[in-house]
């Protein structure tokens, strides 16, 4: 979408805008942020490749090897890891008899910038995205310009488990009490992003998969994917979702009645209205608009019985849209939160903003060559926005929406007066 440019901005401040963006835009750059989350096991390369060249030259760590090259303790000094300098205690060789330095060819080349190509960053992401995390720790050394063959098979082993605890972060820390989840569209591919909101209010970025909202399997691996991570679901998570019903029906099919679902008050107007005549159509969402502003479930659902009345007077489909997954847009009613919580968690607004914020540092990309490409900008912008992110509203009656929902779930009404 083409920015709106205010009549008052001067083309000085467009200019400092412009750079801000900029600048934005290379902290986030895809490459370095892959390179910097493969660091540690770059690092576990460098120290295997480096300790396999030291025992060629004065052999094995504690045996008696015949002649004047010796081990001789350790300095310390630095490589590059991609574009990242990175501190490391560098092993030193020694010929006693000549009384020189045996310079390491290792380090030597390690110490000079090594830039990572795309195709090869996207070949670790690849397997990575598909949990290959042995095949990913072969390919890692030679992503960072280190002979596969040097390094060990404890290498492979021990870098392939901190792969895999990178990228299946333990949630069960987090204590989630509602996951706002909506699609974001990356040209003509689709995105599903799972926002959860704390007890507490904060905004944590749980993960995302590419799919369409539409497609319920999916969303059911997705969501059940979240819970292995240890996402906590016992005493229920409020799910805010758009009017997708591959959204709806994943999620109950990975959680059953632990998930409460609201649907995006929101999409359920406008979807409803779309079906009508120009001249229906803002008599009808007013109405519908008033409807979902009263406060107790009764009321609420009284009035849209009345809006639904009308409807099928003057046209069915419409009628019949309101009516799918109408129960869902109450949710907030029915556990006795929608005055407290309303404002925040009646629509996918907390999402549609996060969205608005991946659009500045996504929305400069003219091309999207592969999926590989994608995920490592959406990951490296998430991460980037998730310190800004604000509390959400009405984070302080948190706490009541969870004991709303454990009520709920014991078999205990909770319906407001």
């Amino acid at each position: 979408m083409k920015r709106i440019i205010p009549a008052r901005e001067t083309s000085k401040s467009r200019a400092g805008r412009a750079s801000t963006a900029m600048e934005a835009l290379s902290g986030v750059d895809s490459v370095v942020e892959a390179i910097q989350a493969l660091i540690p096991l770059g690092l576990m390369a460098v120290g295997e490749a480096l300790a396999a060249e030291v025992e060629r030259l004065a052999g094995a760590s504690h045996s008696r090897k015949d002649g004047s090259i010796r081990r001789w303790g350790r300095n310390p000094g630095s490589v590059y890891l991609g574009k990242q300098k990175v501190a490391v205690r560098v092993p030193r060789v020694r010929d006693v008899a000549a009384g020189v330095e045996i310079p390491l060819k290792t380090y030597e080349r390690l110490r000079s910038p090594q830039v990572i190509e795309d195709a090869a960053m996207a070949v670790v992401l690849n397997g990575v995205s598909q949990r290959k995390y042995e095949k990913v720790a072969r390919l890692i050394p030679e992503a960072f310009g280190i002979k596969g063959s040097s390094v060990s098979r404890h290498f492979i082993r021990a870098s392939a488990g901190k792969l895999r605890r990178f990228n299946e972060r333990d949630l069960s820390g987090e204590d989630i009490v509602a996951v706002f989840m909506d699609g974001k569209r990356m040209a003509e591919h689709g995105v599903v992003i799972a926002l959860g909101v704390t007890i507490d209010g904060e905004k944590k970025p749980l993960g995302f998969v590419e799919s369409a909202t539409e497609n319920g399997a999916v969303i059911r691996d997705f969501t059940a994917g979240l819970v292995e991570r240890g996402l906590k679901v016992d005493d229920g998570i409020l799910f805010v979702v758009d009017g997708s019903k591959g959204l709806t029906k994943g999620i109950r099919d990975a959680l059953g009645a632990r998930a409460f679902i609201q649907r995006c008050q929101w999409h359920k107007r406008e979807n409803v209205v779309k079906y009508l005549a120009r001249k229906d159509q803002a008599r009808i969402r007013s109405r519908l608009q008033t409807a979902y502003e009263e406060p107790s479930y009764e009321k609420a659902n009284a009035r849209l019985f009345a809006v639904r009345k009308e409807l099928a007077l003057i046209n069915e489909s419409a009628a019949a849209s309101l009516d799918e997954g109408l129960e869902e847009t109450l949710t907030l009613h029915k556990l006795g939160m929608f005055v407290k919580l309303g404002r925040s968690f009646k629509t996918t607004n907390c999402l549609e903003s996060v969205n608005r914020q991946l659009g500045i540092y996504m929305g400069r990309v003219c091309r999207w060559r592969n999926s590989h490409m994608r995920h490592r900008w959406m990951a490296s912008a998430l991460l980037e926005i998730e310190p800004r992110l604000r509390k959400a509203g009405g984070y302080k009656h948190l706490p009541e929406l969870r004991a709303a929902m454990k009520r709920t779930l014991a078999g205990k009404s909770v319906m407001a007066a």
